[in-house]
This record gives structure tokens, sequence and C-alpha cells, in this order.
């Protein structure tokens, strides 16, 4: 009786931690935290709960993956604010993970976004596969093309929005709900893990209004 009491209690959680509107799940990210459904990938993670009337905000360093949420295909939808500190800020999402050391991810470099030198600006959205295809691999075998500007371009240090669209064969990122691709790669990876999560490197950076729609 204890077990299933436990057990009931941690669905519930999970439930109102998480709205489902056909086909549709919406993420309560601070509710996540404070109910540890946001599960660190090592111990050196940090997180935490913006003061904030307006939107449910989470700061977080690494990656932490969404306790009970399962994705293979279909659309992400998140709103990111990072910095303009030069390679200190790197954000986004990791899906098809495995383990800690396994997953696809979609992540901006907002310090890029409006830099002047060109390469750099064409460097603002990537997409990688680890631990196979890191980005320096993809950048020095396949120049361009796992990595974009984007557009329309924001300020580094606003809030965008991202829209990641996970095919069978094929990952599609829009930006600020623009109907304008800003990157579209062949999924590189033949496996397919179910984990997905907010992923940040370098300074701390901020998510919210997680939404994901698709399959488990």
């Amino acid at each position: 009786m204890k077990n299933f009491i436990t057990v009931l209690a941690g669905f519930l959680v999970i439930f109102f931690t998480s709205v489902k509107t056909f086909g549709q799940t919406e993420y309560d990210l601070p509710a996540r935290v404070r109910h540890h459904l946001l599960i660190p990938a090592k111990p050196s993670c940090t997180i935490n709960v913006l003061d904030t009337s307006k939107t449910p905000v989470v700061r977080c360093t690494s990656l932490y993956w969404l306790a009970g949420a399962g994705f293979s295909e279909g659309t992400i939808d998140v709103d990111l604010r990072g910095n303009d500190s030069l390679l200190q800020s790197f954000l986004g999402i990791a899906f098809n993970g495995v383990d800690s050391s396994t997953y696809d991810l979609v992540y901006f470099r907002p310090f890029n976004f409006r830099n002047r030198d060109t390469a750099r600006h064409n460097w603002a959205v990537q997409y990688m596969s680890l631990p196979e295809f890191p980005f320096d691999k993809l950048r020095a075998e396949h120049p361009l093309m796992f990595e974009h500007a984007v557009n329309p371009v924001p300020f580094p240090t606003d809030w965008f929005h991202a829209r990641i669209v996970v095919a069978k064969d094929s990952i599609t990122v829009y930006v600020n709900h623009s109907d304008e691709i800003s990157l579209k790669v062949p999924v590189l990876a033949s496996r397919r893990g179910s984990r997905i999560g907010i992923w940040s490197d370098g300074l701390p950076e901020d998510f919210a209004n997680l939404t994901i729609t698709g399959s488990n």
C-alpha cells in the first residue's frame, strides 16, 4: 500500500507540472525544479527558479533531463535567453537522449547573432549528435552544413523563441515564429533514445514556455 501511494504521488506531481491538450504537453519548468523532476546529467549542474511574476523561468548550467517525458518525433517550442559574452553563451534542447553523453542537440550561440564577423554570424545555431559528431568535427568536415545564421536576428540578450521540428530523417529550426528556416539538417544518429532536456554550457542560461508536440 505504501509503495502504491508513493507511485501515485509521483504520478500526480508529474501530471500537475505538465498540461496536456490535443497532443501537446506544456511543461511548468519551475514546478519541475521544486519537485525534482528536472534530472541533472552530472553533479556539477546548477538550476534555479527566477523570481518573476510574468513568466515561469528557470536558469541553469549543463544538461537537465525532463523526468517522465519521452520524445521521438514532433515539434519542440521553447523560449530562451542567453548572453552577449563571446564564447560563453550556449543554450538549446537535447533530444534523442540515450544517456548523459549520448544525445542529439540543437543549440544557439547568442553572442554570434549580430556579430559583424561573417563566419561567426553564420555560427549562430548548431545541430550536433554526441558523441560521434561534435560541432568541431562537423565544422571541419561539412562547413556551414550543420550550423547557420538565424533569421530574424534577435538581440543577443533578448528572449527569443525557437521551434525545433524533429522528423525521421531531418531536423528543422525556426526562430521567433518566422516561416523562414534558420537551419535544416539531416539526422545524424542511427540510434534513437527518448530522453529530452534543456541544455546550456558556459554562463547560466534562461528557459521558459517549453511545449512538446509529438510522439513518445
